[in-house]
């Protein structure tokens, strides 16, 4: 994080009095807390998405039409679990306090389940995002900006694409990687979006790539909607800062990040830092999601 400018307002001695005050608050309710509460819960929730998987690639042999649509809901909602909470925590390393296990969760959900370079979204997110939150031509959320489109199009149409475009501009990525963490990224990204594939032809016993692609298609872009609403109303419209004039920290994360009302499955399937506890996330990016439940009343 860059220090603040010289023009960053009269009381910055204030604020960064009131920032390290609750800091300390913060690391005091964390060494009080048990790892279950750190980590477990969190964890238990990955754990159970992938679980539901194998009776989700079931339910999909089924002729009843109520037992199919529910295979798809499950596929669909431990997907996005998966990819956007389990991407999130392992990215900012919140699943565990080890490193090793914490890159090898990073791989695992950013670029088998996500189907993305690690190290570019480590440095998207946690390096420009979070680092510049709000601050034009940086951390500004200008990846989710398509002026190109109208306002119907980009809303409703375009969130059904992401899952075809996210691996698309993985590949793209892939030719300014070191040729080993490229093959790598490569192989992880191939075993991620091959294998559900081979289930639904398998296991769920569709008998044409075509059905088992469109499948995929519509389990993956389920949530596409919400996802992309998200991402946009958590911090575009909100004010915007120039990378010379930005204020001190505690006041760009309390006015450039938005807690959003709690959803149920969108709180299972995005996690707390992303949905109701934003503001948390952004001041304490390392906390678990149900770390940062933990302390939103009181930080708010």
């Amino acid at each position: 994080m860059e220090t603040a400018p010289d023009d960053a307002p009269q009381d910055s001695g204030g604020a960064q009095a009131l920032l390290s005050e609750l800091e300390a608050r913060v690391q005091d309710v964390v060494r009080a807390s048990s790892w279950w509460e750190r980590h477990g819960v969190d964890c238990a929730i990955l754990a159970l998405s992938l679980l539901a998987l194998p009776p989700g690639f079931l339910c999909l042999r089924s002729e009843n039409v109520l037992v199919f649509v529910l295979g798809i809901s499950i596929l669909g909602v431990c997907h996005y679990t998966l990819t956007v909470k389990g991407s999130h925590l392992a990215t900012h390393g919140a699943l565990t306090e080890s490193k090793r296990w914490s890159k090898i969760w990073e791989l695992f959900f950013v670029e088998v389940c996500t189907a993305f370079p690690a190290e570019y979204a480590k440095y998207g997110h946690v390096k420009i995002h979070h680092g510049y939150t709000n601050v034009l031509g940086l951390g500004d959320s200008s990846t989710w900006r398509l002026p190109c489109l109208n306002r119907y199009v980009y809303m409703f149409l375009a969130p059904l694409f992401i899952p075809v475009i996210t691996p698309v501009v993985a590949v793209a990525r892939l030719s300014n990687m070191e040729l080993r963490v490229a093959l790598r990224t490569l192989g992880l990204i191939s075993l991620g979006l091959y294998s559900p594939y081979w289930l639904l032809l398998n296991v769920s016993g569709f008998k044409s790539p075509s059905s088992a692609l469109a499948c995929m298609l519509i389990t993956r872009s389920l949530l596409a909607h919400p996802f992309l609403h998200v991402n946009v109303f958590q911090h575009i419209g909100l004010p915007m800062f120039s990378r010379d004039k930005k204020p001190r920290r505690i006041h760009m994360m309390s006015l450039g990040v938005l807690n959003l009302p709690r959803l149920p499955v969108l709180d299972w399937a995005f996690g707390h830092s992303i949905i109701s506890c934003h503001v948390e996330h952004h001041f304490f990016p390392r906390l678990s999601d149900n770390m940062c439940l933990k302390q939103c009343d009181w930080t708010s």
